[in-house]
């Protein structure tokens, strides 16, 4: 799994704890932190008019959504927070706390770089054009 998918399984985590391990209940674990993480990173003058419109969506009436607000969605939107940072457009409060992994091989890169033919440096079997020769060029 790449940088984001680690990164939606760490924040996703607390809510996958949550189930009793069927396909059906972390599924729907994953589809909440989705829809967390998708408000989390709209810009702060914008998250709560996409919270309003999941009552109607959910069709929840306002003590229901209440509790899910306070119960899942709240928390969700702090982990959020805390994890990556603040939402665009608001001011950070501090260092995110998950960083994403470094290459296997990030030393390794900086010294010789592969032909991109040639089997790639991370080991993978594959040739380093249909590996990681993209993501080195971003570097």
């Amino acid at each position: 799994m790449g940088a984001i998918g680690d990164a939606i399984t760490a924040y996703a985590q607390p809510l996958i704890d949550e189930t009793d391990g069927s396909r059906e209940q972390v599924q729907g674990a994953l589809n909440l932190a989705m829809m967390c993480w998708n408000i989390g990173i709209l810009p702060q003058e914008k998250q709560q008019s996409a919270i309003d419109a999941l009552a109607e969506e959910f069709g929840l009436d306002d003590a229901e959504f209440e509790d899910f607000k306070e119960s899942m969605l709240g928390p969700m939107l702090l982990r959020y927070k805390q994890m990556f940072g603040q939402s665009k457009g608001s001011s950070p409060e501090g260092p995110p706390l998950w960083e994403p992994p470094l290459h296997p091989n990030t030393q390794q890169q900086a010294i010789e770089k592969p032909g991109r033919y040639d089997p790639c440096h991370c080991n993978s079997g594959k040739k380093y054009k249909f590996c990681c020769e993209r993501a080195d060029r971003a570097r």
